[in-house]
């Protein structure tokens, strides 16, 4: 090429660069659009050897996308477990728990059945509590009563942890933990209604409800999955002693926002109507007062029933008689109230139990503990004449100003029986309402569900038969059958907004307290116990020579609690030589097998004395070598 025509070239080509480039006509810019950014790459890409049998072509139409939503991953569970409170009376406490987090409501205690022979009281079973106790970020207290503070003494000795609860409540739970050498330790956190308390991953507030103690909350606990209603023990009574009415408002206001699940205290969900206000009683009070004219007044209530002691005060104020207090928990409560100023007692109207003499009887009223019956409480005493301070007699007016817990009828008629005797004039019948409970009845239980609208719910506080009446109650307010359950102590219920189940158990029953001992005595101890009461005890003592071979002296037989030897000296005599014909053969055959010489006798001496008395006391056999 010539350099002229070169040069023409390079001209050209430089001016095609510096132009300015001309606006894109709409034509140009649709078919600009249409084209791939690299068409030569994506060709490549398509008819290179390597490309897979089933990629497609670039030519064909482009397949549509799917736009749908991915669906949401299911929500995690909320876990509650009832450890105790389920059919049973007392012992409550509950486990919540969501993902890492876990917190309990409650840790009581509950008093031992009367076959529990030597128990002093019953506990939950700590273990799996113990077991994930790395999660658990606190105790949230409803109130003060020992079936939901009890245990805590006996949990904080395997661990410290946070506990959250109104002001009387802590004061009552830090007097437990003195007596346990506990209160130096203990991480008291005083919190009141409307509060709410961080749990990690959830968060508990409390609202204020009426109970039979001061300071009752029910709880409302945030979770991610929504609100769980936890009610406490409760009852609404418009006219309370003192403190606020139950906030139903703040009920209302979760309903509103919704609530995924109520745990609701069913204790009188047997009773219809409605719970009377405890200002029934004072009526009460002030009436048979006047019936009582020139004699001693004895009152025995719940020494936790502060609203009760402050009406029995103001009717003595107005009488102008003095206030004594007998038992160690009534005068634990009543120092402690009297105190942080939930008892009103004006000043020279309360008076030692031991100053109850210089009064004329007709000035006095002495308020006590033993309302249930108790062995050792003050009235059981009194009724015994037992008790240092009071003597009862014909000059008493005594009010047993509670009802009788199930199980406690006999001993409650025992004392009533023992003090009328004596002369006593005792009222305990329901019709003079010297007692009203401190558990809502149906129509109050309607209330709650109708404010809270919950999702599903989970009856608690109470044994069978009051758990399948509060089930009844709810499905007659339009509950379904898949949205109740009935659970069980040890029973973890899993929750989300779709479904309520069961899912799995963890290890949960009663640990029995016998003196200093925390879970010594198990179910073969209380079978031995009631073994012995009832068929009583031999014990055979022997003692051989191995190596001779020979019976040295003995057996002798020594009977506790089967019968009385003097008059079965003949059965006594006829079992020694049974046992001694036993040893014998033994001796002879093998002289070193103990246990077998031990068993031979047990089984033959049983085998005697049930065909000759029809009893089958405890046979220990003791054998000795020389």
């Amino acid at each position: 090429m010539s350099a002229e025509k070169k040069q023409t070239t390079s001209t050209t080509t430089n001016k095609r660069k510096n132009e300015p480039s001309k606006p894109k006509t709409q034509k140009e810019k649709k078919s600009n659009a249409k084209r791939p950014e690299s068409t030569k790459s994506a060709a490549s890409k398509v008819t290179s050897k390597t490309t897979s049998k089933n990629a497609p072509n670039p030519r064909t139409k482009a397949p549509k996308r799917n736009y749908r939503k991915k669906a949401k991953a299911p929500a995690l569970p909320v876990k509650i477990t009832c450890l105790g409170g389920l059919n049973e009376i007392g012992k409550n406490i509950t486990l919540i728990e969501y993902e890492q987090d876990a917190f309990l409501i409650d840790c009581g205690m509950a008093f031992p059945d009367s076959d529990m022979l030597g128990v002093d009281i019953v506990l939950p079973d700590f273990s799996y509590v113990l077991k994930i106790k790395d999660r658990i970020r606190g105790v949230v207290l409803t109130h003060g009563h020992e079936d939901h503070i009890g245990g805590l003494p006996y949990l904080l000795k395997e661990f410290n942890l946070p506990i959250y609860g109104t002001r009387l409540t802590l004061a009552l739970v830090e007097s437990k933990l003195k007596e346990h050498g506990l209160a130096d330790k203990a991480q008291l956190h005083v919190v009141n209604p409307g509060d709410e308390i961080p749990m990690g991953t959830m968060a508990v507030e409390l609202i204020a409800v009426n109970h039979s103690i001061p300071d009752a909350v029910g709880l409302a606990i945030r979770t991610p999955n929504g609100y769980i209603v936890h009610t406490g023990d409760f009852k609404i009574d418009f006219t309370p002693i003192s403190g606020d009415v139950i906030d139903l408002a703040r009920f209302g206001e979760l309903g509103k926002q919704g609530v995924l699940a109520l745990m609701a205290d069913s204790t009188n969900a047997e009773r219809p109507g409605f719970t009377p206000s405890e200002r029934v009683v004072g009526e009460s009070f002030a009436k048979l007062f006047g019936k009582a004219k020139n004699r001693r007044i004895i009152i025995a209530t719940f020494s936790s029933n502060l609203h009760r002691i402050q009406q029995i005060i103001d009717a003595a104020m107005r009488d102008g008689r003095k206030v004594a207090v007998s038992g160690r928990s009534m005068i634990n409560y009543v120092s402690i109230a009297t105190e942080l100023g939930y008892l009103n007692v004006p000043e020279g109207v309360m008076i030692d139990i031991d100053m109850i003499n210089r009064y004329p009887k007709d000035k006095v009223i002495i308020v006590t503990t033993g309302s249930q019956g108790e062995p050792m409480s003050a009235l059981t005493r009194m009724a015994f004449s037992d008790h240092r301070q009071v003597q009862v007699g014909p000059d008493d007016y005594i009010i047993i100003s509670a009802t009788p817990i199930p199980g406690n009828e006999k001993a409650v008629t025992k004392v009533v029986n023992e003090l009328m005797m004596r002369g006593c004039d005792v009222v305990y019948e329901k019709m003079y309402d010297v007692h009203t409970s401190g558990h809502a009845c149906q129509e109050e239980l309607k209330i709650i569900h109708t404010l809270t609208k919950p999702r599903y719910f989970i009856p608690v506080h109470g044994e069978q038969k009051h758990l399948h009446k509060h089930i009844e109650l709810a499905k007659s307010l339009g509950m379904s059958e898949d949205r109740v359950l009935i659970s069980d102590i040890g029973k973890v219920i899993e929750l989300t907004p779709e479904k309520l189940c069961v899912n799995s158990t963890v290890q949960a029953g009663r640990v029995l307290v016998d003196g200093l001992g925390v879970g010594d005595v198990g179910s073969i101890v209380l079978r031995d116990r009631r073994h012995l009461a009832e068929d009583g005890i031999l014990v055979i003592v022997a003692t051989i020579d191995p190596t001779e071979g020979v019976l040295l002296s003995g057996p002798d037989i020594v009977s506790r609690g089967f019968v009385y030897v003097r008059e079965a000296e003949q059965l006594m005599e006829d079992a020694r030589e049974a046992a001694r014909r036993v040893l014998e053969q033994c001796i002879y055959h093998n002289p070193y097998d103990w246990n077998t010489m031990k068993t031979r006798v047990r089984d033959e001496l049983s085998r005697l004395l049930f065909q000759r008395t029809k009893k089958s006391p405890i046979i220990l056999p003791i054998i000795m070598d020389v």
